[in-house]
């Protein structure tokens, strides 16, 4: 299974896409990294947005989008960017969504944290990669 794993934050995307299962899986399209959205996007915008997802979803075979929950309320509650880019690709993608809770990858990574040998330095593509690889089998 081929699992993208996408961290939205602000007006950007971190991607990150793994191929295998959680004890051997590998990195696949490592030079993408990022899609952005303008933080006041035109119709236009938001569908080009979408057909650089669509893309990336036939180019590698995603079978599963894997998004981070936004928090609705209190501090670091999801803003308007998140949310617009959450609708968009929830009602476009083709492939199956999946939205995962951070408390949920938190308890993951202190259970799994050694077979995590191909996760991104940076923070924003390591959550990521963290969301992808709680979806693989």
């Amino acid at each position: 299974m081929i699992v993208a794993g996408l961290f939205l934050k602000a007006n950007e995307v971190r991607v990150v896409t793994l191929t295998g299962e959680r004890a051997s899986h590998s990195l696949i399209a490592p030079k993408v990294t990022k899609f952005s959205l303008l933080k006041n996007p035109t119709q236009t915008d938001v569908v080009a947005f979408i057909a650089q997802i669509s893309h990336h979803i036939s180019d590698f075979s995603v079978d599963k989008l894997v998004l981070n929950r936004r928090a609705t309320t209190g501090q670091g509650a999801g803003g308007a960017g998140t949310f617009l880019m959450e609708g968009a690709i929830l009602a476009t993608c083709s492939c199956e969504v999946e939205f995962i809770h951070p408390a949920t990858l938190r308890a993951s990574d202190k259970k799994y944290s050694e077979l995590k040998s191909c996760r991104p330095k940076t923070v924003d593509l390591g959550k990521a990669y963290d969301l992808a690889f709680e979806c693989l089998g």
